[in-house]
């Protein structure tokens, strides 16, 4: 038979794969790489490029890799008038980040208070904004996508479903997260999460829960399809760039697992914490005994600024009590209150910080700081990780110390986060080294930086892409 025969040939059938080949389709334009503001890196600027061509894309870069900046030159570039949603307290540091490379951005309340150009505000207020006012849309921590049936997910998707321009940014270790990513491409308006998921996912019913999993068949066209339209990133040297300034120092964690004799008043023995009732009520019966190992930690390093996260807070107040110079920013402040507060521990006007990961967990810059203390550890692996790398960031000159205040019997929930902790890093690694490739070429898809391209080091492909073989 010959390779023309039609519907049967070689080539027709090569045709039609192509024809199944899914991507996302660019729908900004073209910009000049010397039109980025020079203080931006190569990368960032080989990023924005991207971004800006793509007109709908995310950033999954790591803490520390410049998001800021790419998402303040995007804006820019749309020529679009844009608006940018972020967390109450990053918004004054977004808007003193654009000062300093001569972009004036708004922070407004209201829509009466927009500006032509670029305005912030932060994620609760969207319904006080018309979004058919703006062509350009930034979400700054898009993580907050990751609540599937959330109500400020499907906000933020119907809200912003015809402007034509959209970025998604978010520091989240990596996005390995179905759900998460299925929101973003709905943000994005590049696929349906039901459609996603039928067409790379196969639902798995083995052990206690349901779960989906990549089909067999469609591993590349799953990475080629997720770097059409995101850039997962955690070094510079993922695209093919130096790590210059990238490397941090140490990361010191040190665990305090605390005597408390604590059990439960039906039982001789604390054998296992049943349940959230049960973790809750043994961090309340050691908030003394905690805090006293808090306290005595700080003591030690008089000089040192310190971040303190707590989960209660009865141990903020009692922490706080005990440090004359410490400053505890509560949720019931008032916005603005709050916002200072984190700006004067960033810019060290204050020493000791204390507060919880739900504040000031997200985006923050604290870089200045390398001591850190939690007063106990909750489930959440996620705000554990972006905790530790407010101060544990690009700019950060010194190792940093961690210290994990827990009780003798809270001992399982420290081993549930370092379970984590082992599943995020190989997840982030696996999904990094396939699209990598991907990447680049889209990278660097229509300039001539793409003709002389060459990696700083030589990319590691899974074995499935250097033998061909699908993996099963």
């Amino acid at each position: 038979m010959s390779e023309t025969t039609p519907y049967f040939g070689w080539q027709n059938y090569r045709a039609f794969l192509a024809s199944k080949h899914r991507a996302s389709v660019d729908s900004g334009h073209t910009v000049d790489p010397a039109d980025i503001h020079p203080s931006l890196f190569d990368f960032q600027r080989a990023i924005v490029v991207w971004a800006v061509r793509k007109g709908r894309a995310a950033i999954f870069a790591d803490t520390g890799l410049g998001k800021t900046r790419m998402e303040i030159e995007w804006a820019r570039l749309s020529g679009q008038r844009a608006l940018m949603l972020a967390p109450l307290a990053v918004t004054h540091q977004t808007i003193a980040e654009a000062a300093r490379i001569g972009v004036p951005i708004v922070y407004a309340r209201h829509q009466d208070e927009a500006s032509d150009t670029i305005t912030i505000t932060n994620y609760e207020r969207l319904d006080r904004f018309d979004p058919a006012a703006f062509g350009a849309v930034v979400l700054d921590e898009s993580s907050i996508l990751k609540s599937f049936s959330g109500t400020t997910k499907k906000a933020l998707v119907a809200a912003f479903a015809q402007t034509p321009w959209r970025l998604a940014c978010t520091a989240t270790p990596a996005p390995n997260d179905l759900e998460e990513l299925c929101n973003h491409a709905d943000f994005l308006g590049v696929m349906k999460p039901s459609e996603m998921r039928s067409t790379f996912f196969i639902a798995d019913n083995r052990g206690q829960f349901m779960r989906y999993r990549l089909k067999r068949h469609a591993h590349r066209p799953f990475y080629r399809w997720l770097s059409s339209w995101a850039m997962a990133v955690k070094l510079p040297s993922d695209l093919g760039f130096a790590d210059d300034g990238y490397l941090l120092p140490d990361l010191i964690i040190d665990s305090h697992l605390v005597e408390t004799g604590w059990r439960p008043a039906d039982r001789l023995f604390a054998l296992e914490l049943r349940g959230i009732t049960e973790a809750t009520q043994v961090r309340r019966d050691t908030l003394a005994d905690r805090v006293a190992t808090t306290i005595a930690l700080v003591d030690q390093e008089p000089d040192e600024q310190w971040l303190i996260w707590c989960g209660l807070n009865d141990e903020a107040r009692a922490v706080a009590a005990r440090l004359p110079d410490a400053v505890n920013v509560e949720g019931s402040w008032e916005p603005e209150a709050k916002a200072n507060a984190l700006l004067d521990f960033a810019e060290t006007r204050s020493r000791i910080l204390v507060t919880k990961a739900s504040l000031a967990g997200f985006g923050m810059n604290f870089q200045s700081c390398a001591r850190m203390a939690f007063v106990g550890l909750g489930y959440s692996y996620e705000q554990y990780y972006q905790a530790i790398r407010r101060c544990w960031r690009f700019g950060q000159t010194r190792p940093v110390r961690c210290h994990l205040i827990l009780a003798d019997v809270e001992a399982p929930i420290l081993a549930v986060v370092r379970d984590k902790e082992q599943t995020a890093i190989e997840l982030s690694s696996g999904l990094i080294s396939e699209v990598r490739d991907y990447e680049r070429a889209e990278l660097f898809a229509g300039t001539s930086a793409g003709d002389n391209y060459e990696p700083t080091q030589p990319l590691r492909l899974p074995v499935w892409l250097q033998t061909e073989e699908i993996p099963a």
